[in-house]
């Protein structure tokens, strides 16, 4: 199993976001490997001293390529948050084992799944979805 790197979002966000989901935590996911040791934390932890975490609008629902089962709810991308993932990336890169392609800068889509289970009706039952304003308040290695 992956140990990931998550942004941890503000209570309001989490709470209005497990309201529309079935399952874990939620979260959203900026980084992954098979193995995130000490030194790779130690300089996460240096880079994010510096960085002022950025706000998501959680507002897409959708799918990810290659997992066809779970529906997420996607956020716009914009430069700030592009930035604090480059930055994440920046401070792992060479540090961790086994980065997973799907988290690495070009090819993340930052959301939070919402279900693992029936896409389909999960989205009809959904739709349409309020965007969610979701402060970053921590980020988690675990």
């Amino acid at each position: 199993m992956a140990q990931t790197v998550r942004f941890r979002l503000d209570p309001a966000a989490r709470s209005a976001i497990a309201a529309l989901r079935v399952g874990a935590d939620p979260s959203v996911v900026v980084a992954a490997a098979t193995s995130v040791p000490e030194a790779a934390r130690r300089a996460l932890a240096d880079e994010l001293r510096v960085l002022v975490l950025p706000s998501l609008w959680l507002a897409t629902l959708g799918t990810v390529a290659g997992r066809p089962d779970e529906l997420v709810l996607a956020a716009v991308v914009d430069a700030e948050l592009l930035a604090v993932h480059a930055a994440v990336h920046d401070a792992l890169a060479g540090r961790v084992k086994g980065p997973v392609a799907a988290y690495l800068p070009g090819a993340w889509l930052p959301h939070c799944v919402l279900a693992t289970e029936r896409p389909a009706e999960v989205f009809a039952a959904l739709h349409p979805v309020a965007p969610i304003r979701a402060r970053v308040v921590g980020v988690d290695v675990g």
